[in-house]
């Protein structure tokens, strides 16, 4: 059975909450990697799937505005936005393709090397992700 819209939006927003936590994994979030992340949705997340959100625009780029909004807000706890990207994880297996779980692990290391290199904090809840997604 395919995922309902809900439930794209939904894992698009849990990216976006993801990829905020790599980048916030060591307390600071650097526009290098926003703009990293944006460059990798525009070019791989909106052709994975053709799902628009409310505006009529690719869910996928609910990606960004949650990443956005969490680092405008200056949401500091970066491992609650892990853990609730897990617990959707656990909730939607069937979304979670080798595909997509590629593509997870790379966008996150490209995130997490955009600044100079990665540092530890990012690097180990990056290992931690890549884990957890072999479960």
């Amino acid at each position: 059975m395919k995922p309902s819209q809900n439930t794209i939006i939904s894992f698009y927003e849990n990216l976006g909450k993801l990829f905020f936590a790599i980048a916030a994994a060591d307390n600071i979030v650097e526009e290098v990697e926003f703009n990293v992340l944006k460059k990798i949705v525009k070019d791989k997340w909106t052709k994975i799937d053709p799902v628009d959100d409310d505006f009529h625009s690719d869910a996928a780029y609910q990606i960004e505005t949650v990443f956005d909004w969490l680092n405008i807000e200056s949401f500091s706890n970066s491992e609650t936005c892990y853990n609730e990207f897990i617990d959707f994880k656990k909730e939607h297996p069937s979304l979670f393709t080798q595909e997509i779980k590629s593509l997870i692990i790379k966008t996150a290391t490209k995130i997490a090397a955009s600044v100079a290199d990665l540092n530890k904090s990012e690097l180990k809840l990056v290992a931690k992700l890549s884990l957890e997604l072999e479960k």
